[in-house]
């Protein structure tokens, strides 16, 4: 089987939580395409360039994964890119009512649009992008959080 797919998600940053999905999804799908959203209106901490730059970095050493950036509706650019399944991780039941709603309103855009939702392993189960970031916020230790690869990047300029 041939099979594609995209992992969306603003990746402000990426945690190790995100590189599990990831990794996950590598044992399913042939291609991960992981698509950094602009996605202004969440006020990122990263400019979106500095996203994808991490993104790069932190899977470079996973051969079927790419990094994209992107700025249209999820559904568009996937059928840009020839793609009809969507990843998404769940961490929580609370993760689980918003992405349900997320899966649905995509498939009433696309109704070939499929959603494949993946749970990080425990470990990763409570690392948040948004949690990264407070701890950086507050000078706390963001080591076992972040890909390694990227974690002198992280600390310094936000672009």
């Amino acid at each position: 089987m041939n099979k594609s797919c995209i992992y969306p998600g603003t990746f402000d940053p990426i945690t190790n939580g995100h590189i599990d999905v990831i990794k996950r999804a590598c044992k399913v799908f042939d291609r991960v395409i992981v698509a950094v959203a602009l996605n202004e209106s969440k006020t990122p901490y990263f400019c979106h360039e500095k996203r994808i730059n991490l993104a790069k970095i932190a899977i470079k050493d996973i051969s079927n994964v790419e990094v994209v950036g992107f700025s249209n509706l999820l559904v568009d650019f996937a059928k840009d890119q020839g793609i009809n399944t969507v990843v998404r991780g769940l961490r929580a039941v609370s993760d689980f009512e918003y992405e349900l709603q997320i899966g649905y309103a995509n498939a009433s855009l696309w109704s070939e649009f499929e959603t494949v939702y993946f749970m990080p392993s425990l470990k990763n189960a409570f690392i948040s992008s948004s949690i990264v970031r407070s701890v950086l916020r507050h000078g706390g230790d963001i080591t076992n959080l972040v890909p390694k690869e990227i974690l002198e990047d992280i600390k310094g300029k936000k672009c």
